[in-house]
């Protein structure tokens, strides 16, 4: 059977080093995980591009909420594509949408030419989509290479079915990738229910300060948010999740 790929998804440098330890085959590059996952500061991408991991994407994403983009933050994420590309990522992660929630064709395809050889990923802005069988059939149309998704539900698990569903209409023509709520006692499972050969998770885990001294009850974002501890990829929970897909092979 074929290795199962397992994308992590990373907010920090320290976490794409973690990522790639544990043995993942594949990262994706983005900041604000907190925020759903922003495109990545320009020091932080040439710093992460220049580690040893075998694949590296990107994701564009300008702002956090909707996928409805003005034709400024079109232009805005069609550059970054474009830089992320010059500085030698591997692969393109973003999405677009109508108000009507279809796929954004003119938008995505601005920037699948702005990512000219470098394979696009449509992220989970397809959950949001009004019928998802149309919007894979868009997005195969498009030449786009691969869909993040948890089929619809608020994760991969409770997703299956659908995701499954995609994946057999998908015969190939475009890789169906699972994520959300991933994790070592289900990657098996989706896998499984699912059919696909690749998964996505971020495998977080919080991480305390080295800060000895500490100011609180201030909030440097959201209210109540502890500014002592960032939550970030643990190289040990991605060994189990490898751990976990490795023995499906093995049976």
């Amino acid at each position: 059977m074929t290795p199962i790929l397992l994308e992590v998804c990373t907010g920090t440098y320290e976490a794409a080093l973690a990522a790639h330890r544990a043995g993942a085959q594949r990262i994706e590059l983005c900041q604000a995980l907190g925020d759903g996952g922003l495109t990545p500061s320009l020091g932080l991408l040439r710093a992460v591009l220049r580690l040893p991991i075998p694949r590296k994407h990107v994701l564009i994403r300008p702002r956090p909420g909707d996928f409805l983009y003005t034709p400024a933050e079109q232009q805005i994420m069609a550059d970054d594509i474009r830089t992320a590309c010059r500085e030698g990522a591997d692969g393109i992660v973003v999405g677009a949408l109508t108000a009507d929630g279809q796929v954004d064709m003119a938008a995505m395809r601005l920037f699948i030419e702005a990512a000219g050889t470098v394979p696009v990923t449509f992220h989970r802005a397809f959950d949001m989509c009004a019928d998802h069988a149309a919007a894979l059939d868009a997005l195969i149309a498009l030449g786009v290479a691969r869909v993040l998704t948890s089929g619809g539900c608020a994760t991969a698990l409770e997703g299956a079915d659908a995701i499954a569903a995609l994946v057999r209409r998908a015969a190939g023509r475009i890789v169906i990738m699972p994520g959300c709520g991933v994790n070592a006692a289900n990657a098996a499972d989706i896998i499984r229910q699912t059919g696909a050969g690749e998964i996505h998770a971020s495998a977080s885990a919080l991480h305390p300060s080295a800060m000895t001294y500490r100011h609180d009850g201030v909030s440097m974002g959201h209210a109540g948010a502890d500014e002592y501890a960032v939550s970030e990829t643990d190289e040990e929970k991605v060994r189990q999740i490898m751990a976990a897909l490795d023995s499906i092979g093995a049976q």
